[in-house]
């Protein structure tokens, strides 16, 4: 029984053993953890660097690592509508609503995402605009046949606004563990906490994986307004209607001919 036993408890160890020898970490860093937007944000970027770290006992692998980083803002419902014609006029009569999906999403990667891993596993992680897990209302009318097109309309109409985004070949190795990339925010990136997900493969397995946080708000008088519409939406509607007024009058005053 014990000559049994013994062999099953070596393979154990040297699995154990193996698994730490090659075992690797990811560490990644920000260049900021806050973006502020003013009245006169154009857009901007964010630098993401990081590097493979090994311990004393780790025992380097053979080939190249492959990285993905994933930026993700906050979720919200978006509907995606399709227009048809009804008594002769184009109206919008078909719509599918999309629940708790990214308002903002950008994808890096060292290849071709579709490289990195098995699609099963790239479903799993949503890595990348084909892997996204685009939940839809059960009170939807669009037909089985349909609901493919309008999740490709929902995200070419998101990489039309700068708001999605998929880029290959964006991450760079500086050194054999060493890497960076920057990843573009445009003007109209939505305010709200985001996570900064970041993947390291080789030869199709995940190895390692970490998380970032970045704060997007608004600062200044854009944040005052911002705060008083979502709080105080009577009052800054009727601040907004006397300000259009007195703007009216005083064009007038100043353009009014003799």
């Amino acid at each position: 029984m014990i000559r049994r036993a013994l062999p099953c408890w070596m393979a154990i160890m040297l699995a154990l053993a193996s698994g730490a020898a090659l075992a690797e970490d990811l560490v990644t860093s920000l260049s900021s953890d806050k973006v502020s937007i003013k009245s006169n944000f154009t857009g901007t970027e964010i630098v993401i660097f990081g590097q493979v770290t090994r311990d004393n006992n780790t025992i380097s692998r053979r080939g190249n690592y492959d990285i993905a980083i994933i930026v993700e803002g906050p979720t919200q419902d978006i509907t995606t509508r399709r227009k048809g014609r009804f008594l002769g006029v184009w109206v919008n009569r078909y719509y599918e609503r999309f629940l708790g999906v990214p308002s903002f999403y950008a994808a890096a990667s060292t290849s071709n995402i579709n490289e990195l891993a098995h699609r099963n596993l790239l479903d799993e992680y949503e890595i990348g605009l084909n892997h996204l897990n685009l939940a839809v209302s059960g009170k939807s009318d669009v037909p089985l046949s349909d609901r493919d097109d309008f999740r490709q309309a929902f995200l070419r109409l998101r990489t039309q606004q700068g708001l999605y985004s998929e880029r290959a070949e964006a991450i760079h190795f500086l050194t054999d563990t060493m890497f960076r990339t920057n990843v573009p925010l445009p003007a109209n990136i939505p305010v709200g906490a985001y996570k900064i997900k970041s993947y390291l493969f080789q030869d199709g397995v995940m190895l390692s994986e970490t998380e970032e946080e970045l704060s997007v708000a608004k600062t200044g008088f854009e944040q005052f307004t911002f705060e008083m519409s979502r709080s105080y939406s009577l009052v800054y509607g009727l601040i907004a209607v006397v300000l259009a007024i007195l703007t009216g009058w005083l064009a007038g005053v100043i353009f009014k001919k003799d």
